[in-house]
C-alpha cells in the first residue's frame, strides 16, 4: 500500500519510518475498513495534535492520507524529538491505551491528514471480530514500548548509583514496564546541571521528572503509581465478587477467567502485574510459543486481557490483613485502604531468598539483583557479573546476561548442572564459551569501597577462597512464601505456604481453611513451581469461586 501526503509538506519533513521489527506495520485494506465502523472520521491540519505525553483514556488513530509524526515533547536536550512517522494505512497509539495509563509520547500532523479515532471501548468490539488483527495491534503495541525503553522515552529519573531510592524508583519503573531515562549523579554532568537549573539539592534526589516540567523529589511508589495511572481508581465502594491478592501468571490467569465471566474483579500487587515471571527474559517451556516469550509480554499482554473484560488493577496494593466482616471479606492495604469482596484468591507467589552473607548490607541496593530483566542488563552493561543459583532462573540469566556482561560466572553448590534445571538449559550453558560455571561452590562475602568490585567463592571440597571480580551479582537461589500477613487468617503449613484441599471446600483442592477463600500458584502449598501449571490453577480457581458464589446465594 502507497505512501501519500500532503501538498504542504516541505522538504525539512522527515520521511515515514521503515517498519523493521514489526513495530509499525501497515493496516491492510479490509483491516481499514472494520476499523473505519467504529471509530470517527477526522479532517486535522497540519500541527494539529492526536494526543499528548501524559493524556489517559485517548482513542487509536488510523492514517487514511497524510503523515502523522510521533515525538517525545520533553527531551533533556530540549526541543522536540521524532520517534517516527506514519503514513497511510499505519495506526498511532501506544500500549497505555490498552492498559489504562498515561501515554509517554505525543503525536502531531505533520501534513494535513485525514484519520480515524477508535476509541478504547470501540476498539475492543471491533479486535473482537477479527483476533489476527487484535493481536497486530498489541504486538506492534509491545514493541513499541520496548523500542521507547531502549531510547529513554518517558520518566526521568535522577540519582545517585549508590542510592537505595534511585534503585528503588528504576526497579519500580522497569518492573511495571514503563520507559525512563536514568541520569547518574556520579558520572552524568547533565544531571547536576538539570538538578541546579530545577533548584533541586542533591539531598532531595533521586527526583522524577515528567511531561518535562513535573518534579517529584524522592516520591513513593504509591505517587509515582498515582502520576502514571498504574492504577485504575480508588478501592470500590461495594464488595466485589472476587479480590485477587498477587498479579503473577496465576492471578493473571484467575482475573481473566472471573471478568470474563461477568465476576466483579479486582486484582491487588505490591509493585507489579506479571511476578516473577516478568522478569524472566525468555520462557520457552510455555504452550502455544514455541519461539518462547518473554515474561513481560506475556505479563501485558494478560492485563491487556483482564482490562478488555473489565477487571480493575490496584498497583501498587500490598496486601496487610484479611478479616471476615458482616459476610464478606475485607483485604487491608499498606496505604490504609481497604478492598471488600465476597471471595479472595490468594496468588502472592514467593519472594526470593537473600544471601546472609558479610557485605549483603552494604551492596543490596545497588549491586545485588533478584532478577535478570533488559533493566539490570542495561545496568552491568560491559561489565562482570556473578549468578548464584542453579536452577531454571540462573540459567536463563546467565545466557541472557551473557550477551551484554564482559564476564558471566555462575555458582552452584553442587557438581550436576542438569540437577535442578533443565537439562536444554544446561546443555547450552555448558556449549557457551562467554559462562563460566563454578562447581561445589558457595559465595561467602561481598567486597568493595563504595560499590561492589569483587565476590569471594569458596570451593566446599577444599576450603580454599578465591576472589571473583564483580560490578553486578544475581541471587536466584529459590525463595520464600509471602505469607506472614495471612497468619492468624488461613491455615499455613510449616515453610509458610498455604494449606489447600483440607478445609470446609477441601474438596476443591484450591480451597483454604475459610470458606471462600482459596490459593493457587506458587503460594499453595505443594504447588508445582510452573508458569503453565499456575495459569492452570488460576483458570480452574475461578470455576470453584464461582459455585461457591452460587451456593451462598450471591449469584
Amino acid at each position: 500500500m502507497p505512501t501519500s501526503s500532503s501538498s504542504d509538506a516541505d522538504s525539512s519533513d522527515p520521511a515515514e519510518t521503515p517498519d523493521v521489527h514489526g513495530a509499525y506495520p501497515r493496516l491492510a485494506d479490509e483491516q481499514i475498513m472494520l476499523l473505519s465502523r467504529y471509530g470517527e472520521r477526522k479532517r486535522l491540519t497540519r500541527g494539529a495534535t492526536l494526543f499528548c505525553e501524559g493524556d489517559r483514556d485517548c482513542g487509536l488513530f488510523v492514517v487514511l492520507d497524510g503523515l502523522v509524526r510521533v515525538t517525545q515533547d520533553h527531551p533533556p536536550s530540549g526541543g522536540s524529538r521524532v520517534i517516527a512517522v506514519h503514513g497511510r494505512g499505519r495506526f498511532v497509539g501506544d500500549l497505555s491505551m490498552l492498559t489504562g495509563q498515561a501515554v509517554y509520547v505525543t503525536a502531531v500532523a505533520q501534513t494535513d491528514v485525514d484519520v480515524v479515532e477508535i476509541r478504547y471501548d470501540r476498539l475492543k468490539e471491533a479486535v473482537a471480530q477479527d483476533q489476527a488483527l487484535g493481536d497486530l495491534i498489541l504486538r506492534a503495541f509491545i514493541l513499541r514500548r520496548s523500542i521507547h525503553a531502549d531510547l529513554g522515552i518517558g520518566l526521568r529519573i535522577i540519582g545517585s548509583r549508590y542510592s537505595a531510592d534511585t534503585r528503588r524508583l528504576r526497579d519500580f519503573a522497569s518492573r511495571n514496564r514503563v520507559p525512563y531515562r536514568w541520569e547518574d549523579l556520579e558520572t552524568d554532568p547533565e544531571a547536576e546541571s538539570t538538578l541546579q537549573a530545577l533548584g533541586v539539592s542533591p539531598d532531595e534526589t533521586p527526583i522524577v521528572i515528567w511531561k518535562g516540567h513535573t518534579v517529584l523529589r524522592n516520591p513513593r511508589n504509591t505517587e509515582l503509581a498515582a502520576l502514571l495511572g498504574l492504577r485504575d481508581a480508588a478501592p470500590p465502594s461495594d464488595a466485589v465478587d472476587i479480590v485477587v491478592v498477587g498479579a503473577g501468571p496465576a492471578g493473571l490467569a484467575a482475573a481473566v477467567a472471573a471478568a470474563s465471566e461477568g465476576l466483579s474483579t479486582v486484582v491487588l500487587d505490591a509493585i507489579a502485574t506479571g511476578g516473577q515471571a516478568a522478569t524472566s527474559s525468555q520462557i520457552e517451556n510455555y504452550l502455544g510459543f514455541p519461539a518462547g516469550i518473554s515474561g513481560a509480554e506475556l505479563a501485558d499482554r494478560a492485563v491487556v486481557q483482564a482490562r478488555k473484560f473489565g477487571a480493575t488493577f490496584m498497583i501498587p496494593g500490598e496486601a496487610r490483613s484479611l478479616q471476615r466482616i458482616d459476610g464478606h471479606f475485607q483485604v487491608g492495604l499498606a496505604d490504609g485502604a481497604r478492598v471488600d469482596a465476597s471471595t479472595v484468591v490468594l496468588a502472592t507467589g514467593v519472594r526470593f531468598r537473600r544471601l546472609g552473607v558479610p557485605g549483603m548490607d552494604r551492596f543490596e541496593g545497588a549491586h545485588v539483583y533478584y532478577a535478570a530483566t533488559e533493566f539490570e542488563a542495561r545496568l552491568c552493561r560491559g561489565d562482570a557479573a556473578v549468578i548464584v543459583g542453579g536452577g531454571n532462573s540462573a540459567g536463563q540469566a546467565a545466557l541472557f546476561l551473557a550477551r551484554t556482561a564482559a564476564d558471566v560466572t555462575l555458582v552452584i553448590r553442587h557438581d550436576d548442572l542438569a540437577r535442578d534445571m533443565s537439562r536444554y538449559l544446561a546443555e547450552r550453558i555448558t556449549s557457551d564459551p562467554r559462562v563460566r560455571v563454578w562447581n561445589n561452590c558457595e559465595v561467602r562475602e561481598l567486597r568493595g569501597e563504595q560499590r561492589l568490585e569483587e565476590v569471594v567463592v569458596e570451593d566446599l571440597r577444599t576450603g580454599e577462597r578465591r576472589p571473583v571480580a564483580a560490578s553486578a551479582l544475581f541471587v536466584l537461589i529459590g525463595s520464600e512464601p509471602h505469607t506472614r500477613w495471612l497468619t492468624g487468617a488461613i491455615a499455613l503449613d510449616e515453610r509458610g505456604f498455604v494449606l489447600t484441599g483440607a478445609g470446609p471446600e477441601g474438596a476443591s483442592m484450591f480451597g483454604t481453611s475459610s470458606a471462600g477463600v482459596f490459593a493457587i500458584g506458587d503460594v499453595r502449598s505443594g504447588s508445582v513451581k510452573r508458569v503453565a501449571s499456575a495459569v492452570g490453577e488460576g483458570a480452574v480457581a475461578v470455576r470453584l469461586v464461582y459455585e461457591h458464589l452460587v451456593r451462598a446465594g450471591r449469584r
